[in-house]
């Protein structure tokens, strides 16, 4: 497992093939930093399903309103929906969109992001600049390329608990 340096700023997402242990980066991006952490310590994000998974670019997670796969799933609106909180400002920053980097979800309007987020299956340096980067998997990016692929996936894996570090 990867040495956890601020574990105040980092993410364990337990999948079905073992934890990802996701760094912060909330001096680049401490507005959604801390959106991430506010939902995670709220349970927002447990049971939450993959509901848009492309190979070779990316699995995107974190609809909090459709997605939770253990009280009121709904597969079609799944993707749809945020949290009951304001949407972020971007955060936009050089940081490239890299394997394992996490990218903030968000509609047409670059101040759209809300609770929903997605991996990087691979570099995806079309995205740089254009979506907020605030966080990178530091372990466990092989559990990541193991979701179940589709938009959406035919039986989609989900995210069976987010939590801080610090609190776990």
């Amino acid at each position: 497992m990867a040495e956890i340096k601020d574990p105040e700023n980092t993410i364990i997402i337990e999948l079905k093939d073992g934890p990802v242990t996701i760094e912060l980066l909330a001096d680049v991006a401490p507005k959604h930093a801390e959106r991430m952490k506010e939902l995670a310590r709220a349970g927002k994000y447990d049971n939450v399903a993959f509901h848009r998974v492309i190979d070779g670019f990316m699995a995107q997670t974190g609809d909090v309103e459709h997605g939770n796969m253990e009280q009121d799933y709904n597969a079609r609106r799944c993707g749809t929906g945020g949290s009951d909180l304001d949407d972020l400002p971007a955060e936009f920053s050089k940081l490239p969109h890299d394997r394992g980097t996490l990218g903030a979800a968000r509609s047409q309007d670059p101040n759209s992001a809300n609770s929903q987020f997605f991996i990087n299956f691979k570099d995806n340096h079309f995205l740089n600049g254009q979506y907020t980067v605030y966080g990178r998997v530091i372990d466990g990016m092989e559990a990541v390329d193991k979701i179940a692929r589709g938009e959406p996936p035919a039986n989609p894996d989900r995210m069976i608990s987010v939590k801080v570090a610090a609190d776990a």
